[in-house]
């Protein structure tokens, strides 16, 4: 049997990757989920293993080549019934005797986006080839990407030079930085080869700052900046003496004062605004908002958290109770741990919880705990604590970003009261979770009412009013508050 290696997508807004390095030729042994090779996109480098023990008898896309997720990369032999990873695996039919069957209605069956049933959303792809003989119509040879070149069987694809070749990511930072392209070439790289590294780059960065004074502000300008054509690099813009007052700006424009700068996104926040531009367009937004007396989790994690770090080796953070308590909720209200189809309704059977991670470079990625409800808190901890070492690293792989059903976004951390978080397509909901502040409260006993000191949260949840309605909602946050308020451990 042979298996086809499929350029996987590492979150929901990376359309592309870059081969940064194979590990293994043609020809070469693999073992299944053995690294075999490095691509790089704007948010993440990442090591790529085998989806199959076999013999890699083809390498399609080759070092440097930056190609499109579900690209085929490389074909593995693998033996007859050999166990295969992956998240689909289908024969391939000759294009010129086997039709692809219509999709009926233009979509496929709502239980084909299941994460447990073979969807191909953010990992590998892995396809069956009939052996010659096997079928009545033999498979039909394998296409060479465009910009790719098909390596023979009995050769190993050609080195490039990886001194020379830099990674999308580090071309990113370097244009953030200003770094130029002499620079780049005339830094001795840590990495294979002699490769410029990300860590390489930072700290030449830092250097250049420390060694280098700021440039001079440029000659006042009056400038007047079309959203339809933005300016192709950075400057740093004002307006004369004479018109400080500026007018208000025609439509489709927009002005610039005195001392402004324009900045043009990078790739990755190019990326982010389109997310946010979709989701918002694509889901009539409502949210809900509910206070949460955590004293019992407050008093929990005081009383654990000193000899939880010493056994677990981990901190355990309150992120790590809001997913716990999530999960449980999510189970008894499953229409919030779903998504929406055109008119259909695709409800989650797995409970797959992401949240949001803020890059050491900027912008933010979701890595996402998978199977969560069948997780202790304990387990949660370390899972979170081990997701968020590899963002900030960048060591997620394609599946540490993909199949979320549900998201949370603990904004307290940065000390906010509350927020009113985006949903993150294709789900629809997402809880935003404020800061612990302890504050006056009315307290009603049997006794009558007395004013107490509480530890209190102000907790969000923003969801798709297609398919839930504000009723829903409040049951589903009155449901969490009561599973916080009322834990035990």
């Amino acid at each position: 049997m042979k298996v086809e290696m499929i350029m996987p997508q590492m979150g929901e807004s990376i359309a592309e990757g870059t081969i940064v390095k194979w590990r293994k030729g043609v020809g070469d042994k693999v073992e299944r989920d053995e690294d075999i090779l490095e691509i790089s996109t704007d948010k993440v480098d990442s090591e790529i293993p085998s989806p199959a023990t076999g013999t890699i008898v083809d390498i399609l896309v080759q070092e440097g080549k930056t190609v499109a997720i579900k690209t085929p990369l490389a074909v593995i032999e693998t033996e007859a019934g050999a166990e295969v990873s992956g998240t689909a695996a289908e024969p391939v039919r000759a294009a010129s005797s086997v039709e692809e069957p219509p999709v009926a209605a233009g979509r496929p069956p709502a239980q084909e986006s299941s994460p447990h049933d073979g969807s191909a959303e953010g990992g590998f792809t892995v396809r069956e080839f009939k052996r010659s003989g096997e079928g009545t119509t033999p498979a039909a040879p394998l296409p060479t990407m465009a910009g790719s070149a098909t390596v023979g069987a009995d050769s190993h694809p050609p080195v490039s030079k990886t001194s020379n070749f830099l990674s999308p990511l580090v071309q990113r930072i370097a244009a953030d930085e200003g770094v130029s392209m002499n620079e780049l070439q005339a830094l001795v790289g840590t990495g294979d080869g002699g490769r410029v590294t990300k860590k390489d780059l930072l700290a030449y960065i830092e250097e250049r700052k420390n060694a280098r004074a700021l440039p001079p502000a440029p000659a006042p300008v009056a400038k007047v900046v079309s959203r339809a054509a933005p300016a192709s690099s950075p400057v740093i813009p004002s307006i004369a003496p004479a018109a400080i007052a500026p007018s208000p700006a025609p439509s489709g424009q927009v002005w610039v004062g005195a001392g402004d700068q324009v900045v043009e996104m990078d790739r990755m926040r190019r990326a982010i605004a389109d997310h946010m531009v979709r989701s918002k367009q694509t889901s009539p937004h409502v949210i809900s908002f509910a206070e949460v007396d955590m004293s019992r989790i407050v008093r929990h994690r005081e009383g654990i958290k000193n000899a939880f770090k010493a056994q677990e080796g981990v901190n355990i953070t309150y992120t790590s109770y809001f997913i716990h308590a999530a999960a449980r909720a999510l189970r008894e209200f499953p229409y919030i741990n779903a998504s929406v189809d055109g008119y259909s309704i695709i409800v989650r059977r797995a409970i797959n919880i992401g949240f949001a991670v803020e890059l050491p470079s900027g912008g933010l990625i979701v890595p996402v705990i998978k199977g969560v409800d069948a997780l202790s808190l304990t387990g949660i901890a370390k899972g979170l604590n081990d997701l968020a070492d590899k963002a900030r690293s960048n060591r997620l792989s394609p599946d540490d970003v993909s199949g979320g059903t549900f998201t949370i976004t603990n904004v307290g951390v940065f000390g906010n009261v509350s927020g009113a978080p985006i949903i993150n397509q294709p789900q629809v909901a997402i809880l935003g979770t404020g800061a612990i502040k302890k504050r006056a409260v009315v307290v009603e006993t049997e006794e009558g009412d007395h004013i107490a000191i509480k530890p209190i949260m102000v907790m969000s949840l923003s969801y798709d009013h297609r398919l839930i309605d504000g009723a829903l909602a409040g049951r589903f946050m009155s449901r969490l508050g009561q599973i916080l308020e009322t834990f035990e451990g």
